[in-house]
């Protein structure tokens, strides 16, 4: 039976990656940080570990929680939004530390301790970006604190597939989702993107060569840095 980690999977795209891939017979790890995550983890028959990948403390035991498993895909999709602005508006040291800790220092924390557990099972990890953290791509400045955490998001998992041995590391754009995030307007439903995302992890370890490192859409197109 293949075996999938979610780490930020208490709802939204996290949790809809755990209910295709257990639909589909795999075995599933989902973690999540409050109870209420949790068990909706168990709900849908994941096996739940509590993690906060704020915390070092927290993301320290992953390494021991992980002990003896081969993971065949890992998705690392914690991360917050940072607060709409316009332009270069005036950010403040606690919204910087709120969003780039839990989307780049987080990813940065789990990534070695996550990546010899992809690398035996030569699978997938998957990290959640979006397009807007692409420099090429950039034809707006709104919430340019969120665009500068995807891009350094980019970053680490070009320096984590360099680490690979067998695995095959990706960033993956999902779209503009309906979740909380994406908001009720996003363009498309949940479980059109995460289906999308599994074909790209899918298909990423037969295809290492071109697809170790690289930035994709949730439609398997691949994306400009």
């Amino acid at each position: 039976m293949k075996t999938a980690l979610i780490i930020g999977a208490s709802r939204g795209i996290g949790l809809e990656f755990v209910r295709q891939y257990r639909e589909d017979g795999w075995r599933v790890i989902g973690t999540a940080r409050n109870d209420e995550g949790l068990a909706a983890l168990r709900e849908l028959g994941a096996q739940p570990l509590k993690l906060d990948v704020t915390r070092i403390e927290s993301v320290a035991g992953l390494t021991w929680q992980l002990d003896g498993e081969t993971l065949d895909v890992a998705v690392y999709n914690a991360g917050v939004n940072s607060e709409r602005t316009t332009g270069l508006a005036a950010i403040t040291r606690e919204e910087f530390d709120r969003v780039f800790h839990t989307n780049v220092l987080g990813a940065m924390q789990v990534a070695p301790l996550v990546l010899p557990f992809v690398d035996e099972a030569k699978g997938s990890f998957g990290f959640l970006s979006s397009r807007m953290g692409s420099v090429a791509l950039m034809d707006s400045n709104g919430s340019w604190l969120y665009r500068a955490s995807k891009a350094a998001v980019n970053s680490v998992v070009k320096a984590t597939s360099l680490e690979a041995q067998q695995a095959t590391c990706v960033a993956m754009h999902p779209g503009w989702v309906r979740t909380d995030m994406g908001g009720e307007n996003a363009d498309i439903d949940v479980q059109t993107s995460v289906a999308g995302m599994r074909r790209v992890l899918a298909r990423a370890p037969g295809e290492r060569a071109t697809h170790n490192g690289g930035f994709f859409n949730y439609d398997g197109n691949a994306l400009a840095w």
